[in-house]
């Protein structure tokens, strides 16, 4: 089973200099800060300025009931498909419940998040069940029987995506379908009760695929304007993001596991791990966690050595700039994942016409063949990689820098910067050291 050998690729799969490449991101980022500090002197987000509505026909569609019930019927219909591949289906490479789970729910809601804003939240089958015992029981999906504790925040929605990570990347029988299915059960059990209990707030913040494409769904061009749906610039629909507890986590479980599944499969954490005589399941379970930590650590101690207006405590400042973590994370996924998703997502979408192993041909894909262009065209590749890294560390510095107008006192709108830089500059040296160090 290798669909955990991510196509993260590496210096074979990258055929440009790793120097020139880190150099060149290393001068973007500076470059991007200095043209900032000079150009960039006032708020420009969500000060007040016009947005673009939606034409009434197109937003009016969009927002019918119709619409919203067919794209949820649309996603049960999938998750029952898949269950049934799950449940019934054999314990062999070829159920598509392994591609599905790995590849085109984690890696695919990325795009589809980018292209249509919170997507999973549309077609989330939880929020579906929830909704329909709600009926049954006479209540309302959306209230609970107690209120979501603000403090909480997405602290659940971390705890879930490490949850994710540590199946996926450490646990040593991921690949087998028992597992994956108690994995499962247990994702939708803890759903199911949270909303019972306080209804969809709980959903909202603990469920990790909904808070992971509703905060990559910030990156898209579509937004609200109180009820009305609009067309916004993506880094002020960025700027939007709830800032609430937990959001530091967040980003830190998404961009730390991703980092270290990059590391894992690097030629000197494969050689220094079959050299050692020890438990190499805790080994995984320690550098994944030293690597989410360190995302951790690193990003509050930058934004906590700014300046600070009165009213506003340190211990504020990381959740309050943990928003520009967001495009760094998806410009890892397009780095790490992209010939994964593209080539390994073509076969699971031709898996799928055969949920039981029986030479079926249900959707009409099973015939068709994976098409490797991507892996053809390697210096495309490369550069879409680079690229990705590059691009979302950039738009971070002016998400970063945008909110710092805001926050911080004129004298330290710029100094105050300079920690969270270095950082950033620390985070794409390593990102794209680890992309060549595969």
């Amino acid at each position: 089973m290798q669909f955990l050998a991510h196509g993260v690729g590496g210096a074979k799969d990258l055929p440009i200099p790793a120097e020139y490449a880190i150099a060149g991101a290393c001068a973007a980022l500076a470059v991007s800060f200095t043209v900032l500090a000079l150009a960039w002197r006032t708020p420009r987000f969500n000060t007040g300025e016009p947005v673009t509505p939606v034409p009434v026909r197109l937003a009016s569609a969009l927002d019918s009931v119709w619409f919203r019930g067919a794209v949820r019927i649309w996603g049960f219909a999938f998750f029952l498909y898949v269950a049934a591949a799950a449940v019934f289906g054999k314990d062999l490479d070829t159920n598509p419940i392994f591609g599905v789970f790995y590849v085109l729910l984690w890696v695919g809601l990325v795009p589809m998040s980018l292209a249509f804003g919170p997507f999973y939240k549309a077609i989330s089958p939880v929020r579906s069940i929830n909704w329909a015992l709600a009926k049954l029981a006479g209540t309302d999906p959306e209230r609970g029987l107690r209120d979501y504790p603000s403090r909480l925040g997405y602290w659940p929605a971390a705890v879930g995506l490490f949850a994710f990570a540590w199946f996926e990347l450490v646990y040593p029988f991921n690949a087998e379908l028992g597992p994956l299915r108690l994995w499962c059960s247990i994702y939708v059990a803890v759903m199911l009760v949270g909303g019972a209990v306080f209804g969809n707030a709980f959903i909202e913040h603990a469920d990790p695929f909904e808070v992971f494409s509703t905060l990559v769904g910030h990156l898209s061009v579509w937004g609200r304007d109180g009820d009305r749906l609009v067309l916004r610039n993506p880094l002020a629909n960025l700027d939007l993001v709830a800032v609430k507890p937990g959001l530091l986590a967040v980003g830190s479980v998404l961009l730390g596991s991703t980092a270290f599944d990059s590391f894992k499969g690097s030629n000197w954490w494969t050689r220094h791990i079959q050299s050692i005589d020890q438990n190499i399941t805790l080994i995984n379970l320690a550098a994944l966690l030293g690597f989410m930590a360190a995302v951790f650590v690193l990003f509050a101690v930058a934004t906590m050595l700014t300046g600070i207006h009165d009213g506003t405590r340190r211990s504020q400042l990381p959740e309050l700039f943990a928003h520009s973590l967001i495009p760094i994370v998806v410009g890892y996924f397009v780095a790490h994942y992209l010939s994964y998703l593209v080539e390994w997502g073509q076969l699971t979408v031709i898996r799928l016409s055969d949920p039981f192993s029986t030479g079926a041909n249900y959707l009409g894909t099973g015939d068709r063949a994976v098409n490797f262009w991507l892996t053809y065209h390697p210096t495309f590749l490369a550069l879409t990689k680079v690229g990705g890294v590059i691009v979302g560390h950039v738009v971070a510095v002016v998400a970063a820098h945008d909110r710092a107008i805001k926050l911080l006192p004129k004298k330290h709108q710029l100094t105050g910067q300079l920690s969270m830089l270095v950082v950033m500059v620390g985070f794409t040296v390593g990102g794209l050291a680890l992309l060549f160090g595969g």
